[in-house]
């Protein structure tokens, strides 16, 4: 699949697949700059992506990040098919969750990307779903 991407400050690499079978590209901070314990900042991934028709890119963090100590203030990241104008550089919320700081290299890889096809749903109501249920949230167990 080819997918346009603007590059903010050229001099920074491109996103990458770091082994054959990864499933996720990583994404790179833009900045350098220390993450306070407890505070959530946004981050410049330095990239506009033209996520192609009928996909969307999702976002989520390494697990090295969470190593770190660090976490995407919202679990995941919805980038949709029509965010890709000059000023739309793809961000990423991120949260210190220790009580020391964490300091951030430009080019270090934060975050990973995936770009999936998706549907849009059309909606069909109805007043009865089925006749039994599973028993309701968490019913399954631990």
């Amino acid at each position: 699949m080819q997918v346009r991407i603007k590059r903010v400050d050229a001099t920074l690499p491109l996103p990458q697949y770091q082994t054959a079978g990864a499933a996720a590209f990583d994404l790179y901070s833009r900045i350098d700059t220390v993450m306070e314990p407890k505070i959530p900042k946004l981050l410049p991934t330095n990239l506009i992506i033209e996520v192609p028709p009928g996909h969307v890119l999702i976002l989520s963090a390494r697990s090295s990040t969470m190593k770190r100590g660090l976490a995407l203030r919202n679990a995941i990241g919805v980038i949709d098919q029509d965010f890709h104008g000059p000023e739309d550089e793809v961000f990423l919320p991120v949260y210190n969750f220790t009580d020391a700081p964490v300091k951030i290299k430009r080019g270090e890889r934060i975050a990973q990307g995936m770009i999936i096809p998706v549907e849009r749903a059309e909606w069909q109501e109805v007043e009865k779903i089925k006749d039994d249920s599973r028993g309701g949230f968490g019913s399954t167990g631990i």
